[in-house]
């Protein structure tokens, strides 16, 4: 794994890190009602689909072990150009919910 590719790995742990804190405590109607905090998460989850979508270009082999990145990269892209037709309650469950497989997964790949 090249360099390139390991920071952008860190990348995504640390925009995980970081949507994990921004929703700690909150449930969705807070989560609903908070303007900073869900500008915040969807950024986190913009960075975390454009390091995926970095590392298909350097790594596409690699990019396989990650078992949602077609998706991933997908809401990324949703979160950008469809900003007026973000589902919250999809983002919601994004971090609320399956940030934790990848963790995992980019865990066992850093882990190497």
């Amino acid at each position: 794994m090249n360099d390139e590719t390991r920071k952008n790995l860190i990348d995504i742990l640390q925009a995980v890190e970081e949507i994990q804190n921004f929703v700690r405590g909150m449930d969705f109607k807070e989560y609903q009602n908070n303007l900073l905090t869900k500008r915040a998460v969807e950024r986190d989850f913009e960075i975390i689909g454009e390091a995926l979508n970095r590392i298909k270009y350097a790594d596409d082999e690699l990019l396989e072990k990650i078992s949602e990145h077609h998706r991933i990269i997908g809401f990324r892209n949703i979160l950008i150009h469809g900003y007026d037709i973000v589902d919250e309650a999809i983002v919601w469950q994004a971090a609320t919910k399956h940030l934790p497989i990848l963790v995992s997964e980019v865990k066992e790949i850093l882990s190497v």
